[in-house]
């Protein structure tokens, strides 16, 4: 069974590894999915993992599989699965228990510990491969009508990860009436939690360095919010003219972006960070100001990553919601297909080169 990985340390080590078809009798409980994959998203994490930057192999394995974007089709269940049947649709979370009280609640993705698995970045082969097996637990169905979004719902799921979060902090306001947000970054994160804000009746301000006209500006406005660039009309200047903003997510990748946004969050407000950013980039902050704008003002900030199943189904049934209400918009995030696992050096090349790759994925197999 062909699969794409790298070695962990190693930069540029991409290539194509052979691996065992695995058996729904590996998991232990009866409870092993199988599916066959479909199609699998690739991101700036896959990108990094093969510069080196981080991600290790699974025990016994010098080297690791990449691909935390899953769509796929069950080919074989267990005998005690429950809810899931050959045929089905399915996508799958990424993060997996460790031995903390949150991973075993079920919030695998809030763990305290030091060690983490997540498949496809951290001590767990990902899914760029023909098949993969897992509990039940972790295999999301997908409605057949949103199978052509396919590699989406995992970026979906943070997406409404980071929007479920600020409101569930805010219940400590009692009443809580968010009315305007700032989007910051307009990739796929950020497009996606535009369409999250929308579906909870906010006026959503989406942006983005470049000019109006390019195919991101055309999905936010397409989405019912407004597109600002920032090359034109910077972010104080923005919130000068409507007002600051009630939430905020931020998904840039630049921890400049992600510090200056603290100036334009009104009271009460709460501001998401979404970005991982390395390096050593240094940022002055009117940190005085700053202190005493927030501490009287009331105001929080919450760094997310990573989601559970239960954020997956809620970016699912967000997705459902945008093809009713801006139908045709969201699949124009799905701009660079890659045929078959063996072209992996163009999937790595777009990932590199091409700036204005929204969504890059790989098609694995037909159904």
């Amino acid at each position: 069974m062909k699969a794409i990985a790298v070695r962990p340390g190693e930069p540029d080590s991409a290539h194509i590894a052979d691996l065992e078809k695995p058996t729904v009798e590996s998991i232990p409980d009866g409870k092993g999915v199988l599916v066959r994959v479909l199609k699998v998203g690739v991101d700036a994490t896959d990108k990094e993992i093969n510069e080196a930057l981080y991600g290790n192999s699974p025990p016994g394995y010098d080297f690791l599989v990449l691909g935390h974007e899953s769509f796929g089709i069950v080919e074989e269940v267990g005998p005690n699965v429950t809810d899931l049947k050959p045929g089905d649709y399915v996508t799958a979370t990424v993060r997996r228990p460790g031995g903390s009280i949150y991973d075993t609640i079920g919030t695998y993705d809030m763990t305290s510990e030091e060690v983490y698995y997540e498949r496809g970045i951290n001590l767990l082969h990902g899914y760029l491969t023909e098949y993969f097996v897992d509990h039940q637990d972790y295999i999301v169905r997908v409605p057949p009508g949103l199978k052509h979004l396919h590699v989406l719902m995992e970026p979906m799921s943070i997406a409404a990860k980071a929007v479920e979060q600020a409101y569930e902090i805010q219940r400590r306001m009692k009443v809580w009436r968010p009315e305007r947000a700032f989007v910051l970054g307009a990739g796929q994160i950020g497009l996606l939690s535009t369409l999250v804000l929308k579906s909870k009746g906010l006026d959503v301000y989406t942006l983005a360095r470049s000019a109006r006209g390019t195919l991101n500006s055309q999905i936010v406005e397409g989405l019912g919010a407004t597109y600002v660039s920032t090359s034109e009309r910077p972010l104080e200047q923005l919130a000068e003219e409507v007002g600051k903003a009630d939430i905020i997510i931020e998904a840039t990748g630049s921890s400049a972006i992600a510090f200056n946004s603290m100036n334009v969050l009104g009271h009460n407000g709460v501001l998401v960070w979404t970005s991982i950013t390395g390096g050593d980039r240094k940022t002055e902050v009117p940190s005085d100001k700053i202190n005493l704008d927030w501490v009287l003002g009331n105001k929080l900030l919450l760094g997310t990553v990573n989601a559970n199943r239960t954020h997956f189904e809620q970016g699912i049934r967000d997705l459902a919601y945008g093809e009713v209400m801006y139908p045709g918009q969201v699949e124009r995030i799905l701009t660079n297909p890659v045929d078959g696992l063996e072209n992996f050096a163009e999937m790595i090349r777009l990932l590199v080169e091409e700036k204005s790759a929204l969504k890059v994925w790989v098609n694995v197999a037909d159904e």
